[in-house]
């Protein structure tokens, strides 16, 4: 197993590219995880490695693994790759799985949810861990300016993004998806026709549609949504977090 001190090595290069280009990782299609139970799960779940980095004086047969290739970093330099300083000692670039919105097979009690151009990394990824918890069958995200597996968001995750299913597409062709299946579709937004969310008929198989941070849902999505829905708030508040809204209305559903 090879040593590297040097974060000056082409192998580091390419491992901190991975880690903060998302174009990188499109463009080779590999992604980087950092910790043991993480790279425990995307393995199991089936995601091959292509190379492990260990913290200097870490037992490898402590993983699990498939990979051909193994690095041994210093402390230092691990510490800096990782950017979490002492509380990991593993670290993998892993291949991405493709998933296309066409194969995903909806039945009459499927939950999906749909995420329409969020922007911050760490409400998507708390997002996906809780619709693992709440055992949603799968998220659609349209228009994503980043990829699925930027850092934060596989953190944030806590393993969430390799347990769902997780699909990236356009609004036009997750619109016609849904349509074409038949989900009953509700639209979370502060629409002035908006309901109060538990005056509401979670009818399945449903896809549930939450906007952007800052901007919310766009008016196509109003325009074709079966039901619109909202979470009340008391003023000043003006909203809640993206996260948050998802949560309640996700575990709500669940009840129906």
């Amino acid at each position: 197993m090879k040593y590297i001190s040097s974060s000056q090595n082409p192998i580091i290069k390419r491992l901190t590219l991975l880690m903060s280009k998302s174009r990188k990782r499109k463009k080779e299609k590999c992604f980087v995880v950092t910790g043991n139970r993480l790279l425990s799960r995307a393995v199991e779940m089936g995601y091959k490695v292509e190379t492990l980095f260990f913290r200097e004086g870490f037992d490898e047969n402590h993983v699990d693994h498939n990979s051909a290739d193994f690095f041994e970093l210093s402390s230092k330099l691990f510490d800096r790759v990782s950017s979490r300083s002492g509380s990991e000692e593993v670290m993998a670039i892993l291949e991405m799985m493709h998933q296309n919105t066409e194969d995903l097979f909806i039945t009459n009690q499927d939950k999906i949810l749909v995420l329409e151009s969020p922007e911050k990394p760490g409400n998507i990824g708390a997002i996906l861990r809780t619709a693992a918890a709440a055992d949603w069958n799968a998220v659609i995200i349209t228009n994503l300016k980043t990829d699925i597996y930027h850092p934060q968001i596989i953190r944030n995750s806590m393993g969430g993004v390799f347990t769902i299913p997780v699909f990236t597409d356009s609004s036009e062709n997750v619109i016609s998806f849904l349509d074409k299946n038949g989900l009953n579709i509700i639209a979370a937004s502060l629409d002035p026709y908006s309901k109060h969310y538990k005056r509401v008929k979670y009818t399945r198989p449903l896809a549930l549609v939450f906007g952007a941070e800052d901007k919310g849902l766009d008016k196509k999505w109003i325009k074709i949504a079966h039901q619109i829905v909202k979470i009340p708030v008391k003023y000043p508040i003006d909203s809640l977090n993206l996260s948050v809204s998802a949560g309640i209305l996700m575990y709500h559903c669940g009840e129906q």
